[in-house]
């Protein structure tokens, strides 16, 4: 029989409780600085397994050691049921992990945060029927849950949908409006059901009415979002299901839930500030769903188009003393990260100065580029910054850039019509020489056409990203 240690407020304290308690600071322990770890591309994957390790403390000493207030512990049937339940769902992960493409990783990414968000709304639907009338505290944690879950729930499924392509873009003016009513109408019968002295049981109309309501406003609040804000969304969805989880935690007075939610929802917090300010957006558009627009910029050709030969590019490459390569979804669309660390390569065995300019929000997620390279091997010091790169950016021979587009535009400088105006950007544009990789001429995510392809300096280098790169570094190998 377990030990009594103590009484804490009428409740007797056991060794196991006191041991579960302890497990769930040592995982919190263990999130913290598996989140440290994952700071750096080096250190990354052994963050995940230190992160990893103490999730599975949590679970674990929770099926040997948790008891409910009547001090029974989980039944044999139901442990079997969970381990069953883990198993698959590790399987299904394991298989997709090992079959996704790195160019569909931020559809993943959406999906897996949907499913979070999913499982936080259903445990406070299920919980809100056990709550007593009259605790307000009990009640506003697991309204919060069901909101916030709902919302990342159906939100990143729609996020998902937009970056695979399956869903378009739902703009116009009234939409802002329509989002505001929807966000006033959620939190007004949130707090109604908060207030409310009526039992829950009288309740539950109104606890599914909210949960309609909250996912019909995840879906209008992504649906008027533009491709080129989405790294924006994906974050902020992501901090959405750490609260989620966070309040889900509060409903079973569940420490390591806690910890691990306020750690995910805080992380994605700061990463969505992060990424505001490399589009130059208010957090507040994000929330209403307002900004992204399918506005473009002024139309019509700005200048002529040069184009350069693959001898050309070779010849100016290997006598340059820097170079810069500026990666963006296209790079990773032609898989092509493998044969530009060739490249670069090639590059520095002939004395010349290779980096790569990573912009914040190239891609379709945050760290796409990072993750893209990384995945090539190339050295994380390396790869640059923006706001670092930009002030040497003048002194660069050349300025590759490899499927990029909206984060070299100079109409964020210099065109105050384009949507992107204001947006921070690498400043490729100021390098003495530019070769842009692209297919043909075709506008960026964010549907503008892009100055830069117009600069005096700029030369076009039209084919895939991967067999352009490929033919260049055989063109090097000759010289």
């Amino acid at each position: 029989m377990d030990k009594v240690l103590g009484i804490v407020n009428g409740t007797e304290f056991t060794i196991g409780d006191t041991l579960l308690e302890l497990s769930y600071l040592v995982a919190a322990l263990l999130f913290v600085f598996g989140l440290k770890l994952l700071s750096h591309p080096k250190t990354a994957r052994n963050g995940n397994l230190w992160a990893f390790g103490g999730m599975a403390l949590a679970m674990l000493t929770t099926l040997l050691l948790h008891k409910n207030p009547e001090g029974e512990g989980i039944s044999l049937a139901n442990i079997w049921i969970i381990m069953a339940a883990i198993g698959v769902g590790a399987v299904i992960g394991w298989i997709i992990a090992r079959r996704v493409k790195m160019t569909a990783m931020p559809q993943l990414v959406s999906f897996y945060n949907a499913t979070g968000g999913a499982a936080s709304a259903l445990v406070a639907l299920l919980e809100y029927p056990n709550a007593v009338a009259g605790d307000v505290g009990s009640i506003l944690v697991t309204v919060l849950g069901l909101i916030i879950g709902a919302v990342a729930f159906s939100g990143s499924m729609i996020a998902y949908g937009k970056l695979d392509g399956k869903v378009g873009d739902l703009m116009k003016p009234f939409m802002t409006y329509l989002n505001l009513f929807l966000m006033v109408l959620t939190l007004g019968l949130g707090i109604y059901i908060v207030v409310s002295p009526n039992p829950p049981s009288e309740m539950i109309w109104a606890i599914y009415s909210l949960l309609v309501l909250s996912l019909i406003y995840g879906v209008m609040f992504v649906l008027p979002i533009g491709g080129a804000d989405m790294p924006v969304v994906i974050s902020l969805l992501n901090s959405f299901t750490g609260i989620a989880a966070a309040m889900a935690g509060f409903i079973y007075n569940n420490q390591a839930m806690i910890l691990g939610g306020i750690l995910v929802g805080a992380a994605g917090t700061i990463l969505t500030v992060l990424m505001c300010k490399a589009m130059n957006r208010s957090l507040i558009n994000v929330i209403i769903g307002s900004f992204g627009g399918g506005a473009s910029a002024a139309g019509g050709e700005q200048g002529t188009i040069k184009e350069i030969t693959l001898s050309d590019a070779a010849v100016l490459m290997s006598y340059s003393q820097r170079i810069v390569i500026i990666p963006g979804y296209g790079l990773a669309v032609a898989q092509a990260q493998h044969i530009a660390q060739e490249l670069d390569q090639l590059l520095e065995s002939k004395g010349v100065d290779v980096k790569y300019a990573i912009h914040p929000v190239a891609g379709r997620m945050p760290g796409h580029m990072n993750v893209l390279l990384a995945e090539a091997d190339v050295p994380y010091e390396k790869l640059v910054e923006m706001d670092d790169i930009n002030p040497d950016m003048p002194n660069v021979d050349v300025a590759i850039v490899v499927g990029a587009n909206d984060v070299v535009n100079p109409a964020a400088y210099d065109d105050p019509g384009s949507p992107i105006y204001g947006m921070p950007i690498i400043d490729a544009h100021l390098a003495k020489n530019i070769i842009i990789m692209k297919r043909g001429m075709g506008k960026g995510y964010a549907g503008i056409e892009n100055k830069l392809f117009f600069n005096e300096k700029t030369r076009m280098l039209f084919g895939d990203a991967k067999s352009s790169i490929q033919k260049l570094v055989a063109e090097i190998k000759t010289m």
